[in-house]
């Protein structure tokens, strides 16, 4: 006797699955164009046409995925934001370089495809990118039964934007006695979610629907991580460099823009904590917070004294500090 024939979907993937969330996802990503896209949905891959007006454009790329706080997501059953999370923590890197973002591309790879799930996580990239004014061009979906767990996925993504190579070099811009002035963040955004799921919820054993400053904690920690383009569009003439706040916090993130002979000076007391982290404070070592979290600052900006006034009175940021000689470090004060 034979044995019986067994298909692709027996294997645990579903290309009809497949074909359907292509569809649904289609409205998404074409509110995301632009009129620099080539094409559309479905070829091999995303066409972009440069954009013009650089003397001489260079291209820059950033990736970054979102962390196990995708696995908040996925426990809580909340997809909608978590897209966004994966356009910020990349395209707010490209701005450090003093470049914007021109397009994206996502990877999405799961155990099982559920093409609603699925579809809300890509409808969060799109809303991303549109804030992030950058097309969503092309992407990956990827079903690996036996390589994820039932129920978990992954997210990875991808920016490329373009710089004017003149305006790239920003150490040579940073001089001494320059402000230091932060952008607020919309919360933890995309990192230090290992430390704060196993405080909040296996120290002090939590749960999702914890009222936390009047809403339920997982809303919170769901927040997604604020996007910068439009801002730094506004302010780019008025600040000498920028640092994106993430894993590591201002202590290890500041320095990439600090020249060797200069030192930052940092007075913890301006810094406006986010309660979050104030209740977390509570339980965590002050030098843990600060070398994890960015503590309610998404952005530091470096600023010539004389353009103080106008990056302040375009922005909601706020004064944290100042430039000084030193050795390349932080010091926070």
């Amino acid at each position: 006797m034979k044995d019986s024939k067994i298909s692709y979907k027996d294997a645990g993937v579903d290309i009809d699955a497949g074909n359907e969330f292509v569809e649904k996802i289609k409205p998404y990503v074409k509110s995301t164009f632009d009129k620099n896209v080539i094409g559309g949905i479905g070829s091999f891959a995303g066409a972009y046409e440069l954009p013009k007006g650089f003397k001489e454009p260079v291209m820059l790329a950033a990736t970054d995925g979102v962390g196990t706080k995708l696995k908040l997501a996925i426990d809580a059953q909340k997809f909608d934001t978590v897209g966004i999370d994966l356009v910020a923590m990349c395209v707010n890197d490209l701005i450090c370089n003093f470049g914007t973002p021109s397009f994206f591309l996502d990877y999405y790879a799961t155990a099982e495809l559920k093409t609603n799930e699925a579809s809300d996580v890509v409808k969060g990239i799109a809303i991303g990118c549109i804030e992030a004014e950058c097309a969503l061009i092309g992407g990956e979906t990827a079903e690996m039964p036996g390589m994820y767990a039932k129920g978990d996925f992954d997210l990875a993504g991808f920016a490329v934007g373009v710089a004017e190579k003149s305006e790239m070099d920003r150490l040579g811009k940073v001089n001494e006695g320059d402000i230091l002035i932060a952008l607020p963040s919309s919360g933890i955004h995309s990192n230090g979610y290992s430390l704060a799921r196993k405080l909040l919820f296996e120290k002090l054993e939590m749960s999702f629907d914890d009222d936390f400053e009047g809403k339920k904690l997982i809303d919170t920690l769901l927040e997604p991580t604020k996007i910068y383009i439009k801002t730094f569009k506004k302010l780019k003439k008025h600040i000498s460099a920028l640092a994106h706040i993430t894993g590591g916090g201002i202590i290890e993130n500041l320095p990439r823009v600090l020249p060797n002979h200069l030192e930052a000076i940092v007075y913890k007391d301006k810094i406006k904590v986010l309660p979050i982290f104030s209740f977390m404070a509570e339980h965590i070592e002050e030098s843990e917070m600060y070398r994890t979290f960015n503590m309610g600052v998404g952005m530091v900006l470096v600023v010539n004294p004389a353009e103080v006034d106008a990056v302040l009175a375009k922005s909601d940021g706020y004064i944290i500090g100042k430039m000084q000689k030193g050795n390349g470090e932080v010091k926070l004060k």
